[in-house]
């Protein structure tokens, strides 16, 4: 089965501490392939085409645009999505959607937020690879450890799929029906709609299935894609700091006692606990 570390990314920036940090954080979820220039790119695009193209846009000799209009002209090379990272002022001045690029990453940027956003292109990409080597029933089937709902959901969301994801867990099942990457209907034993939809977001575990010739007329939902998941996550969270406090209060005696013993911990993990900003 294709999962998302299955997906060939291809990462170019002439900057070597951007790269490094860039390719240690992507290689848990992708196959990262990193050239420090374009024309390193081009020769390691040749010899194993891309799935996802990262790609700094202002580097010596060929920049980024033109590195994506090399690959595209290709036809050995020409099926790959591309993300630039440029700062603010040539996103703005000197790119546009013309230039073929599927999404664009501001410099400076955080470490944490570019790997997300990488990460859900990578979603994307693996669900389209599962999509083409479907079996003959046309399901899609996995395991929630290796793609996660939320995942799931956004990677359906950004491919504009119209399906029905089936997921279970643990004997719970929960049916969501998309058209063109929006839910429109779910089900979780005897809730629907919204409230169906919250109930799942945090599995990790179980298994999915999407089903392409999925479809319903049914519509319970209220919120778009992206507006459960957020709601969804802010009604997690609220009540995850809810049980942390009242956990809190009981064990207020021993949080005393070990207080300072927390604070040198904490001190000591600063810069785990840190973002890092990534520039040119």
């Amino acid at each position: 089965m294709i999962m998302a570390n299955d997906v060939k990314l291809l990462l170019v920036d002439d900057n070597p501490m951007v790269l490094g940090m860039l390719e240690h954080a992507l290689a848990s979820f992708a196959r990262v392939v990193a050239a420090g220039d374009a024309a390193d790119a081009l020769l390691k695009a040749v010899d194993d085409p891309p799935d996802l193209l990262v790609s700094d846009f202002r580097m010596p000799g060929m920049d980024g645009r033109q590195l994506i209009e090399k690959l595209k002209s290709r036809p050995a090379t020409a099926n790959f999505s591309a993300i630039l990272m440029a700062s603010r002022a040539d996103i703005d001045e000197r790119l546009s959607p013309q230039d073929a690029a599927d999404d664009y990453l501001a410099k400076p940027f955080f470490l944490r937020e570019a790997t997300r956003r990488i990460k859900r292109i990578v979603d994307r990409i693996a669900l389209e690879k599962m999509a083409k080597t479907a079996p003959s029933d046309g399901v899609v089937r996995g395991n929630l450890s290796q793609m996660n709902v939320i995942d799931l959901m956004q990677s359906l969301e950004m491919g504009r799929k119209s399906c029905r994801l089936k997921l279970a867990n643990e004997g719970d099942t929960c049916e969501v029906f998309f058209a063109e990457g929006q839910v429109k209907h779910a089900t979780y034993g005897s809730l629907t709609g919204d409230e169906a939809v919250f109930k799942v977001l945090r599995w990790t575990g179980g298994n999915f299935e999407i089903d392409f010739e999925g479809k319903t007329a049914q519509e319970t939902t209220k919120l778009n894609t992206q507006g459960l998941l957020m709601e969804g996550l802010r009604l997690l969270d609220e009540a995850q700091r809810d049980a942390g406090a009242e956990g809190a209060e009981e064990s207020s005696a021993d949080t005393a006692a070990g207080a300072g013993a927390t604070s040198a911990g904490r001190s000591g993990h600063k810069e785990e606990e840190e973002d890092v900003l990534l520039d040119s």
